[in-house]
């Protein structure tokens, strides 16, 4: 469920202190509940491939390939192409995160689906980002503990657009994001999760 970014940035989270120069552009409730220590769980369950590149939906797996036909023909995802983020010289995150939070290539089960690469890991937060010649982005996971102690995932989507391409391009593709692939990685999230939970205890 898509909650008020407010809700999302009334959180004390690392990001914060890491993108105060990027937007929160979406922020959403994940349909993951469990205890204080199932966080690694939800960051494996959201980094699957299944999960990432569209989960089961024909219509989700459909734009993501579409996208990558499109940036492949236009040289927007060229990986030999290192890009500053927008308004600033650095060219990745992870150089303003703390050396004892940051996570290596053994964590980034992302990228062979949707080419983003990890920045930090804490006990309640990971952070992914990517970057092409439309936009610099971070997908945030968080773990909140809620009113009866239980605690459940949250995911804020940060951005910063790259010029008048990156702006018109974020512009066209929000109902696309809202309306089909959104949706379909809150369902294999769902999926994912309880089939997760229903796994016996490791002994």
């Amino acid at each position: 469920m898509r909650i008020p970014n407010a809700v999302h940035e009334a959180h004390p989270w690392v990001i914060a202190q890491v993108a105060p120069d990027f937007e929160l552009l979406d922020a959403w409730r994940l349909p993951a509940t469990g205890g204080p220590d199932d966080f690694p769980k939800l960051v494996s369950v959201v980094t699957a491939p299944t999960a990432s590149a569209g989960g089961s939906s024909t219509p989700a797996r459909a734009l993501f390939a579409l996208r990558f036909r499109l940036g492949a023909l236009l040289g927007w995802d060229d990986p030999d192409r290192t890009l500053p983020i927008p308004g600033c010289t650095e060219t990745t995150l992870r150089a303003r995160v703390p050396e004892s939070l940051r996570v290596g290539a053994r964590d980034g089960l992302l990228v062979s689906s949707t080419r983003f690469l990890p920045i930090y890991e804490t006990d309640d937060e990971w952070a992914a980002e990517i970057s092409n010649a439309t936009v610099h982005a971070v997908l945030q996971l968080g773990w909140v503990e809620e009113g009866d102690g239980g605690h459940r995932g949250q995911m804020g989507v940060y951005v910063k657009p790259r010029g008048k391409l990156g702006t018109a391009y974020m512009a066209a593709i929000a109902p696309f994001r809202h309306r089909i692939v959104y949706p379909a990685l809150m369902r294999q999230i769902r999926r994912a999760w309880d089939a997760r939970s229903a796994e016996p205890a490791a002994r």
